[in-house]
């Protein structure tokens, strides 16, 4: 899967995830009437109209991007009628041929994590057969609990040539009261990075690692720092446009060849419409704004990238 992410970035010329991270407040009025109309102000109700709204910006950058990357949680948020959404949403997304990347955090005992890897992207085994359960191409991992939280997931990426992005220095400010502590003379980021490039070794495609990592655009000297330590690691970089990252920032995080990481932006995006320099097309044309949001940010990378 890391080669499919790879060559549709070169043939896109597009860096660029998009999170669908829906929030109902972002949900234009019109269509959460729609749902509500159908279905009452439910879980269902709700679950509905998120489904709409992820549809229509699908729709509309489907041939702009590689990838998209739902964050759980915020379907979670709706109960059972909203992880419906949640796999409506992956699957959606696959039948456009876009890269899923779940965002779902997880790691934990060795047992458990395992239940996790083969619940998001491998298979469970029912009697005889056995069953895709969300079926997501990649999904972020939590490595607190060290390799027991980790390697589950990096022998289902072997078994199914899927992938993970491993949570290194992310973008939040709080990251640094665990991730920048001094251990044997290093921050902890680096001796995760070193982790990541260790497990990824063992599980690699073409060019690049099944094993990525997750590096906050809000840091870009770490970034810099941790591009040395995984030279052969894609990147996923969180950050992008509503927490502050613009392109100049992000030049580090690619190796020469250009490659090497992939940034995200989610509400600067999904939420376009509600942006001043979008606010012309208006709750109806939301999707359209995210297109155009998608297009400004393709050109803010490009030219960042051209002119390091």
């Amino acid at each position: 899967m890391i080669n499919k992410l790879i060559e549709k970035i070169k043939k896109l010329e597009a860096p660029i995830i998009v999170g669908l991270d829906p929030m109902m407040k972002f949900v234009p009025g019109y269509i959460q009437k729609k749902a509500f109309d159908e279905f009452g102000e439910t879980l269902e109700g709700a679950a509905e109209a998120i489904w709409q709204y992820n549809k229509g910006i699908v729709d509309a950058i489907c041939d702009l991007v590689p990838a998209v990357k739902p964050q759980v949680a915020m379907y979670e948020q709706f109960g059972i009628p909203g992880m419906i959404a949640f796999k409506k949403t992956v699957d959606y997304c696959r039948e456009k041929g876009l890269v899923v990347i779940g965002d779902i955090k997880r790691g934990d005992i060795g047992s458990t994590s395992e239940a996790y890897a083969v619940g998001h992207l491998g298979k469970v085994t029912v009697g005889s057969g056995s069953f895709y359960g969300f079926d997501e191409d990649f999904v972020t991992v939590n490595p607190y609990l060290g390799s027991d939280g980790v390697e589950p997931f990096v022998k289902i990426c072997g078994e199914e040539k899927k992938g993970i992005f491993v949570l290194v220095k992310t973008s939040n400010p709080s990251s640094g009261e665990f991730q920048d502590r001094m251990v044997e003379g290093k921050p902890l980021y680096e001796l995760v990075g070193e982790k990541v490039a260790e497990w990824g070794s063992a599980c690699m495609g073409d060019e690049y690692s099944y094993v990525g990592a997750v590096v906050g655009a809000t840091y870009p000297e770490q970034g810099k720092a941790l591009r040395r330590i995984m030279p052969k690691t894609f990147i996923l970089v969180p950050g992008y446009g509503a927490q502050g990252g613009k392109g100049a920032d992000l030049v580090h995080f690619f190796n020469e060849d250009g490659l090497g990481a992939i940034i995200n932006s989610s509400r600067g995006i999904i939420a376009a419409y509600k942006q001043e320099q979008y606010a012309s097309y208006g709750e109806t044309g939301y999707a359209d704004a995210a297109r155009a949001a998608v297009l400004a940010m393709k050109e803010d990378i490009s030219g960042a990238l051209a002119g390091r």
